[in-house]
């Protein structure tokens, strides 16, 4: 892509929509530069980028400034780049992008909102996630001083007990549809594509819990994570009430 520049990805560590940014560009061979920006501050951060929203993955190519993962896979899709991220056939295109807005919009809140949730618990997690990561701060400090980032997250993802109970109560539903999303051949093709990445970056983010991964490992779900996400930094210990997990491990 001469005379483009060099594509820039804004992302936040241990973010699974910014992870399924950084696989799209990588599946369709384009070179970027990854940026890594603290949670909470990333948003005024984007804003004074000039980028319209706040969200991650936020990303510049082409002079454009392209934010989520549902915009970015349709303007890397719009490229017609080698191998593609769509299929080619109209109605297998149609079963993807279905999967690809069930992913963005049912699953990928759940491990957030549980993550933002259990890191107010565990806040030595925060240093697993950041494995890799150059985020111009020192770590020891930014652990340290992560308590009003965590809250101001927790907040803003309406991360409260009521709602993640309730988000483990119906994560085997979830989990579910995943699963018959891999029966039907939707997810799990050869090459990935777009739904694969927004659907498997969410329940490898999943994985990182201790407190759910033996379960969601036993499925056929837990597998293809691992297949399409190799590598997923962060580890969570059991910070889980038991009562709350009883939905999930009788399922």
């Amino acid at each position: 892509m001469s005379g483009s520049g060099v594509a820039k990805l804004y992302v936040v560590p241990g973010s699974h929509p910014s992870m399924a940014g950084r696989l799209m560009l990588e599946h369709v061979g384009i070179a970027y530069k990854r940026i890594d920006l603290l949670p909470a501050i990333h948003k005024p951060v984007l804003r004074l980028l000039g980028f319209p929203g706040t969200t991650v993955p936020a990303l510049t190519l082409n002079h454009r400034r392209i934010q989520g993962t549902l915009a970015i896979s349709r303007v890397l899709g719009d490229l017609q780049l080698a191998p593609p991220l769509y299929p080619i056939d109209g109605q297998q295109r149609a079963r993807v992008e279905q999967a690809e807005r069930w992913g963005e919009a049912a699953l990928q809140p759940v491990p957030r909102r549980l993550t933002w949730w259990a890191l107010a618990r565990d806040r030595d997690a925060l240093r697993s996630f950041a494995a890799g990561v150059w985020l111009h701060v020192p770590l020891g400090l930014t652990i340290k001083t992560a308590g009003p980032i965590i809250a101001v997250e927790q907040r803003l993802n309406h991360a409260d007990d009521a709602t993640v109970r309730d988000d483990l109560a119906h994560l085997p539903q979830l989990l579910d549809h995943v699963d018959d999303l891999l029966a039907t051949g939707t997810i799990v093709g050869q090459p990935w594509n777009a739904a694969d990445y927004q659907i498997a970056t969410s329940v490898r983010l999943l994985l990182c819990f201790e407190d759910v991964r033996p379960v969601i490992e036993a499925r056929p779900s837990g597998t293809y994570a691992h297949r399409v996400v190799e590598t997923f930094p962060g580890c969570i210990r059991a910070v889980i009430p038991p009562a709350w997990l009883h939905d999930l491990w009788t399922d």
